[in-house]
């Protein structure tokens, strides 16, 4: 076989293509990873008249962004991309700081959900975009996890008060 030909176990994808698919799922991968850390530490620390069905609704979340993000993560590997979503990769690319270690108010938590949310949905968009381009199972992936990012985000923006939150 010649050195040029891919692995017949891999679809045949050329390296640059195989490259930019895995790092549009890997992008992602990691804002679910993020998301559902951020989740966990919002759950664990609500407070407030909505503490108890938002302490419940947050770990569907988290569970839907673990689940979602394995299927991202599979794909990477089902396309020859070895994906990484360990602690300090996920830490390096995250695009807002640490919450704080401390009681956060039912609403301040609804109002953050939403804007980490929405900001995740809009960077799946341009990426759903882009692999359109190379790859259509991925680019369905993409699109699996958009869909499920944006009907969490109108449940969870139903819950703001009018003139609060995003």
């Amino acid at each position: 076989m010649p050195a040029t030909a891919p692995p017949a176990h891999l679809p045949s994808l050329g390296g640059h293509e195989r490259a930019e698919i895995g790092r549009q799922l890997q992008e992602t991968l990691v804002e679910l990873v993020d998301l559902s850390l951020v989740g966990k530490q919002l759950h664990w620390t609500v407070v407030g008249p909505l503490f108890r069905p938002l302490h419940l609704y947050l770990d569907e979340l988290v569970d839907s962004w673990r689940e979602l993000s394995d299927t991202v993560a599979e794909r990477a590997v089902a396309v020859g991309v070895f994906p990484d979503g360990q602690a300090s990769t996920v830490s390096e690319a995250a695009e807002h700081g640490p919450l704080a270690a401390a009681p956060i108010a039912d609403h301040d938590v609804v109002a953050e959900l939403v804007r980490r949310v929405a900001e995740v949905s809009e960077r799946t968009r341009t990426r759903i975009d882009r692999l359109g381009e190379l790859d259509a199972g991925a680019q369905d992936v993409l699109i699996e996890v958009l869909r499920a990012l944006e009907e969490q985000q109108w449940m969870l923006r139903s819950q703001l008060t009018p003139g609060k939150g995003a």
